[in-house]
């Protein structure tokens, strides 16, 4: 075998921890050898994205692991479910569905993992430190806990996170080592001016083009201000991780990474430079929207990925500052988690957010539960992630805007968006 393995490793391989395990390192054994790892190592922790999958093969695998006595070995929390586990009847998910997604949740909680059903394991529980080795699925946690915090996990598929969770190990390869983790390509903000910069709806747009220019390589931003805020972070990477595979962008004296450009090279140079101008946003928010300003609107979908406390308090001013209702033939749905709204629940801010008409759907997303009407045609959202993947998860045309933009389209029940700056 090319990979050396610890003793514990081939224990598991010859069933000495159970069945489960034996799949399990099997399985991480053989990804080993794709990766061209010579040797696996530890992590302390995973987050699961195979929970969110509803199909017959994703729901025998995670209950076959659990009727074989499958446990995680590491604290390990859980992406999204397809189901609002305490409204689905209201949302008129259909039973036959939501037999499924229980059983699916049920194989995972069974296996020791904890229930958070978020696709932002970084809002709440458990969230990692820096230089922790994890691993983690969901491809805008990975993005975030890299970047971000500063962790170190690949880009986990569904079912290799629960081997992983099981196992607690994975091949040691890609940005797990430190010398994976260097810059790559160099963007220089040029000549965005600070408006622009403070605009919610920069972020995914940024996050837009730069996951179309890097792919899967590992830009460095210059130029982002200090002030930027988590959520801000998060839309970008959400947004990059979606229209590319990005798994890990350094911004100078932003992320933990990159104190300096040549921290975030790690000495070296940048393998490609390339100025960022206002007219790539523009032309990226552009391609964001396959709906026309003025167009009807059926629904306007915001947290994706999973709001936060903070976006609700932003939400909630923007409601204020319409002074108008929301209208009778559109839905707006904010997705979070319960971490966020237990908060939300604590705050002064249910009242106006219940009171315009707001649904709030806890634990999935509308791309793995059928939330949305089929007959839904036109939707807004101020995320990269949803406005990339609707128009074919969901089958319908896409606006996408900022927060402001899309509370004041949901009072009209069109698309309408505001003079901005940078458009």
């Amino acid at each position: 075998m090319s990979v050396e393995l610890s003793e514990r490793d081939k224990q598991m391989l010859d069933g000495q921890h159970g069945q489960a395990a034996r799949m399990a390192m099997s399985i991480l054994v053989r990804m080993a050898e794709v990766y061209d790892a010579t040797e696996m190592m530890d992590v302390s922790q995973a987050h699961i994205d195979g929970c969110s999958m509803l199909t017959d093969s994703g729901l025998e695998f995670a209950e076959t692991l659990s009727a074989l006595g499958g446990r995680v070995s590491v604290p390990t929390t859980l992406n999204v479910v397809p189901l609002d586990l305490q409204n689905w009847r209201a949302l008129g998910v259909p039973e036959e569905f939501a037999g499924k997604a229980l059983r699916l949740a049920k194989a995972y909680t069974d296996m020791g993992c904890i229930p958070t059903w978020t696709c932002a394991p970084y809002q709440g529980y458990l969230t990692p430190r820096f230089g922790q080795q994890i691993a983690w699925g969901e491809s805008n946690a990975i993005a975030y806990a890299n970047s971000v915090l500063g962790a170190r996990t690949n880009r986990y598929g569904d079912y290799v996170d629960i081997c992983a969770a099981i196992a607690g190990r994975v091949p040691r390869s890609g940005l797990h080592l430190k010398q994976n983790r260097r810059g790559q390509l160099l963007l220089r903000l040029a000549d965005i001016e600070p408006a622009v910069l403070v605009d919610g709806a920069f972020y995914p747009a940024f996050g837009h083009f730069l996951g179309k220019l890097a792919p899967d390589k590992i830009p460095v931003i210059d130029g982002m201000p200090a002030g930027v805020t988590r959520d801000q972070l998060k839309a970008l990477g959400a947004a990059a991780a979606s229209s590319g595979a990005v798994a890990l962008f350094h911004a100078v004296e932003v992320t933990p990474e990159a104190h300096t450009l040549e921290e975030a090279f790690q000495g070296d140079d940048p393998e490609q430079v390339v100025d960022v101008h206002l007219s790539d946003l523009v032309a990226a928010q552009s391609e964001m929207s396959t709906a026309e300003e003025g167009a009807d609107l059926d629904a306007v979908v915001l947290g994706c990925p999973h709001f936060s406390y903070d976006e609700f308090d932003r939400l909630a001013q923007a409601i204020r500052s319409t002074g108008r209702s929301l209208h009778p033939d559109l839905r707006l749905i904010v997705l979070t988690s319960q971490a966020s709204y237990a908060l939300l629940q604590r705050s002064g801010l249910m009242a106006p957010i219940v009171d315009f008409g707001v649904e709030i759907v806890i634990d999935t997303c509308v791309f793995l539960s059928p939330i949305l009407s089929s007959d839904a045609r036109v939707i807004m959202t101020n995320s990269g992630k949803c406005a990339y993947y609707a128009p074919g998860e969901l089958g319908v045309q896409v606006a996408f805007g900022s927060l402001r933009e899309c509370v004041r389209s949901a009072t009209e029940g069109a698309v309408c968006r505001e003079e901005a700056p940078w458009k």
